[in-house]
Protein backbone atom coordinates (compact mmCIF):
# COMPACT_ATOMS: atom_id res chain seq x y z
CA UNK A 1 0.00 0.00 0.00
CA UNK A 2 1.28 3.41 -0.88
CA UNK A 3 0.13 6.84 -1.87
CA UNK A 4 0.69 7.82 -5.46
CA UNK A 5 -2.54 9.66 -6.15
CA UNK A 6 -1.22 11.91 -8.91
CA UNK A 7 -0.17 8.88 -10.96
CA UNK A 8 -3.42 7.10 -10.12
CA UNK A 9 -5.42 10.05 -11.39
CA UNK A 10 -3.43 10.01 -14.63
CA UNK A 11 -3.87 6.22 -14.92
CA UNK A 12 -7.63 6.66 -14.48
CA UNK A 13 -7.76 9.38 -17.16
CA UNK A 14 -5.80 7.22 -19.61
CA UNK A 15 -7.94 4.15 -19.00
CA UNK A 16 -11.16 6.18 -19.19
CA UNK A 17 -10.03 7.41 -22.61
CA UNK A 18 -9.54 3.80 -23.76
CA UNK A 19 -12.96 2.76 -22.45
CA UNK A 20 -14.65 5.69 -24.15
CA UNK A 21 -12.95 4.74 -27.44
CA UNK A 22 -14.37 1.22 -27.12
CA UNK A 23 -17.88 1.97 -25.88
CA UNK A 24 -18.40 5.37 -27.52
CA UNK A 25 -21.79 6.91 -26.83
CA UNK A 26 -22.89 3.90 -24.79
CA UNK A 27 -21.00 5.46 -21.85
CA UNK A 28 -22.96 8.29 -20.26
CA UNK A 29 -20.52 8.97 -17.43
CA UNK A 30 -17.29 7.47 -16.14
CA UNK A 31 -16.17 7.75 -12.52
CA UNK A 32 -12.94 7.06 -10.64
CA UNK A 33 -13.97 5.15 -7.51
CA UNK A 34 -12.26 3.08 -4.85
CA UNK A 35 -9.36 4.01 -2.62
CA UNK A 36 -7.15 5.38 -5.41
CA UNK A 37 -9.80 8.05 -6.05
CA UNK A 38 -9.46 9.51 -2.53
CA UNK A 39 -6.30 11.61 -2.05
CA UNK A 40 -4.15 10.62 0.94
CA UNK A 41 -6.08 7.39 1.55
CA UNK A 42 -3.82 4.37 1.80
CA UNK A 43 -4.55 2.19 -1.18
CA UNK A 44 -3.41 -0.77 -3.17
CA UNK A 45 -2.35 0.41 -6.63
CA UNK A 46 -5.52 -0.80 -8.35
CA UNK A 47 -7.56 1.74 -10.31
CA UNK A 48 -11.32 1.19 -9.91
CA UNK A 49 -13.40 2.64 -12.73
CA UNK A 50 -17.18 2.91 -12.88
CA UNK A 51 -18.61 3.57 -16.33
CA UNK A 52 -22.36 4.25 -16.52
CA UNK A 53 -24.03 2.94 -19.68
CA UNK A 54 -27.44 3.26 -21.28
CA UNK A 55 -28.03 -0.51 -21.54
CA UNK A 56 -26.05 -3.02 -19.49
CA UNK A 57 -26.76 -5.83 -21.96
CA UNK A 58 -24.88 -4.07 -24.78
CA UNK A 59 -21.68 -4.36 -22.71
CA UNK A 60 -21.48 -8.09 -23.46
CA UNK A 61 -20.93 -7.32 -27.15
CA UNK A 62 -17.69 -5.46 -26.29
CA UNK A 63 -15.94 -8.34 -24.49
CA UNK A 64 -13.47 -8.93 -27.33
CA UNK A 65 -12.49 -5.25 -27.46
CA UNK A 66 -11.97 -5.26 -23.68
CA UNK A 67 -9.84 -8.40 -23.99
CA UNK A 68 -7.76 -6.70 -26.67
CA UNK A 69 -6.76 -3.94 -24.21
CA UNK A 70 -5.93 -6.47 -21.49
CA UNK A 71 -9.17 -7.04 -19.59
CA UNK A 72 -10.65 -10.34 -18.49
CA UNK A 73 -14.44 -10.44 -18.35
CA UNK A 74 -15.84 -11.68 -15.03
CA UNK A 75 -19.53 -11.24 -15.91
CA UNK A 76 -21.63 -9.96 -13.02
CA UNK A 77 -19.11 -11.38 -10.51
CA UNK A 78 -21.65 -11.59 -7.69
CA UNK A 79 -23.50 -8.29 -8.22
CA UNK A 80 -26.64 -8.49 -10.33
CA UNK A 81 -26.76 -5.89 -13.10
CA UNK A 82 -23.00 -5.30 -13.17
CA UNK A 83 -20.41 -6.18 -15.79
CA UNK A 84 -17.01 -6.55 -14.18
CA UNK A 85 -13.60 -6.65 -15.85
CA UNK A 86 -10.09 -7.08 -14.39
CA UNK A 87 -6.77 -6.10 -15.93
CA UNK A 88 -3.33 -7.33 -14.91
CA UNK A 89 -3.96 -10.99 -14.08
CA UNK A 90 -2.60 -11.94 -10.63
CA UNK A 91 -1.05 -8.47 -10.32
CA UNK A 92 -4.29 -6.61 -10.97
CA UNK A 93 -3.94 -2.99 -12.05
CA UNK A 94 -7.50 -2.03 -12.99
CA UNK A 95 -11.05 -3.04 -12.12
CA UNK A 96 -13.93 -1.86 -14.30
CA UNK A 97 -17.41 -2.01 -12.76
CA UNK A 98 -20.01 -1.16 -15.42
CA UNK A 99 -23.58 -0.36 -14.41
CA UNK A 100 -26.67 0.78 -16.26
CA UNK A 101 -27.92 4.32 -15.62
CA UNK A 102 -30.25 4.28 -12.61
CA UNK A 103 -28.54 1.40 -10.78
CA UNK A 104 -28.48 1.80 -7.01
CA UNK A 105 -24.89 0.47 -7.04
CA UNK A 106 -23.71 3.68 -8.73
CA UNK A 107 -25.10 5.78 -5.89
CA UNK A 108 -23.55 3.42 -3.31
CA UNK A 109 -20.06 3.73 -4.81
CA UNK A 110 -20.20 7.49 -5.34
CA UNK A 111 -21.64 8.16 -1.88
CA UNK A 112 -18.85 6.16 -0.23
CA UNK A 113 -16.13 7.93 -2.21
CA UNK A 114 -17.57 11.40 -1.72
CA UNK A 115 -18.14 10.83 2.00
CA UNK A 116 -14.47 9.94 2.48
CA UNK A 117 -13.45 13.00 0.47
CA UNK A 118 -15.20 15.38 2.89
CA UNK A 119 -14.78 13.48 6.18
CA UNK A 120 -11.01 13.28 6.79
CA UNK A 121 -11.36 11.61 10.19
CA UNK A 122 -13.37 8.76 8.64
CA UNK A 123 -10.90 8.51 5.76
CA UNK A 124 -8.00 8.30 8.23
CA UNK A 125 -9.58 5.59 10.38
CA UNK A 126 -10.49 3.59 7.27
CA UNK A 127 -6.94 3.98 5.93
CA UNK A 128 -5.42 2.85 9.23
CA UNK A 129 -7.61 -0.25 9.29
CA UNK A 130 -6.68 -1.08 5.70
CA UNK A 131 -2.99 -0.72 6.51
CA UNK A 132 -3.25 -3.01 9.57
CA UNK A 133 -5.16 -5.62 7.61
CA UNK A 134 -2.68 -5.47 4.72
CA UNK A 135 0.17 -6.12 7.16
CA UNK A 136 -1.74 -8.92 8.91
CA UNK A 137 -2.98 -10.61 5.70
CA UNK A 138 -0.42 -9.80 2.97
CA UNK A 139 -1.34 -12.85 0.87
CA UNK A 140 -4.91 -13.48 1.99
CA UNK A 141 -7.28 -11.20 0.07
CA UNK A 142 -10.40 -12.84 1.52
CA UNK A 143 -9.34 -12.14 5.13
CA UNK A 144 -8.34 -8.60 4.19
CA UNK A 145 -11.77 -7.96 2.66
CA UNK A 146 -13.60 -9.63 5.57
CA UNK A 147 -11.65 -7.50 8.03
CA UNK A 148 -12.70 -4.31 6.26
CA UNK A 149 -16.33 -5.25 5.83
CA UNK A 150 -17.81 -4.08 9.18
CA UNK A 151 -16.27 -0.60 8.89
CA UNK A 152 -17.13 -0.36 5.19
CA UNK A 153 -20.79 -1.16 5.97
CA UNK A 154 -20.82 1.40 8.80
CA UNK A 155 -19.36 4.11 6.56
CA UNK A 156 -21.67 3.15 3.72
CA UNK A 157 -24.80 3.63 5.86
CA UNK A 158 -23.65 7.09 6.95
CA UNK A 159 -22.57 7.97 3.41
CA UNK A 160 -25.91 7.02 1.88
CA UNK A 161 -27.81 9.07 4.48
CA UNK A 162 -25.50 12.01 3.77
CA UNK A 163 -25.39 11.71 -0.03
CA UNK A 164 -27.76 13.99 -1.94
CA UNK A 165 -27.35 12.83 -5.54
CA UNK A 166 -30.55 11.16 -6.74
CA UNK A 167 -29.77 10.71 -10.41
CA UNK A 168 -27.43 7.71 -9.94
CA UNK A 169 -24.96 9.04 -12.46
Amino acid sequence: MFSDHENWKLMFIEEARKLKSIFGNEILHIHHIGSTSVPELKAKPIIDILPVVRDIHIVDSFTDEMKYIGYESKGENGISGRRYFQKGGDNRTHHVHIYQFGSYEIKRHLAFRDYLLVHPEVKDSYGQLKEKLAEKFPYDVESYISGKEPLVKEIEVKALEWYKEDEYI
